[in-house]
């Protein structure tokens, strides 16, 4: 719904950019031919505009991923060097908070393919098959201190749920050319941890 909004927004704003435009010209010392096409071609130009957004919707983001989450489905799309696609890991995933609860809305990301990322990444969606929910963590987000991320498998309870995207100067990130080729291990799963409840009142 909030993407909808947005598209929603953007073609509104584009509609008032129409009507400042049809502003200007009717005050404009030109021939009415020329103010005529104006008006026409930007309120086609905004028609195209909202239906081209719109189109958007559903695509997958090459977005950071958030430093914990839930991962709710993936699909693995294999290289094809016949039409040159160097394929790519779409994965739809729910960001957690510190007590392992959604903490935003599902969002599906385009990763760069690896063959050590699809392996984790299908394994990962075997188990969701079995009824094993799976959480997630993106190891690049370092330790805070300029030392890399931990390596294997972990806990995704153990995560820092307030870490900055980028991760630390050793361990990569979003500008890593390794994290961008999808090379680095840089994303692990785990059982998805149980829900941190607060403590119950006493009797």
């Amino acid at each position: 719904m909030e993407l909808q909004k947005e598209i929603l927004g953007l073609s509104i704003a584009y509609a008032l950019l129409a009507a400042l435009l049809l502003i200007i010209a009717l005050r404009a010392r030109v021939s009415w031919q020329l103010k005529a096409a104006a008006v026409l071609v930007t309120s086609v130009y905004y028609c195209v505009a909202f239906f081209r957004i719109e189109g958007l919707a559903g695509w997958s983001a090459p977005a950071p991923l958030p430093s914990q989450f839930q991962l709710l489905w993936a699909r693995v799309v294999e290289p094809n060097p016949l039409d040159r696609d160097p394929g790519a890991v779409h994965i739809w995933v729910e960001e957690l908070d510190a007590a392992n609860l959604p903490s935003g809305q599902p969002r599906a990301h385009r990763l760069p393919y690896s063959a050590a990322l699809a392996h984790k990444v299908t394994a990962a969606r075997d188990e969701i098959m079995k009824g094993h929910p799976q959480g997630g963590r993106a190891a690049d987000y370092g330790s805070g201190n300029g030392q890399p991320a931990p390596e294997g498998p972990s806990d995704v309870s153990t995560l820092r749920p307030t870490a900055a995207p980028g991760g630390d100067p050793m361990s990569g990130g979003p500008l890593d050319l390794s994290f961008l080729t999808g090379e680095a291990g840089n994303i692990e799963f785990a059982p998805l941890p149980a829900p941190i409840l607060p403590p119950k009142d006493g009797p």
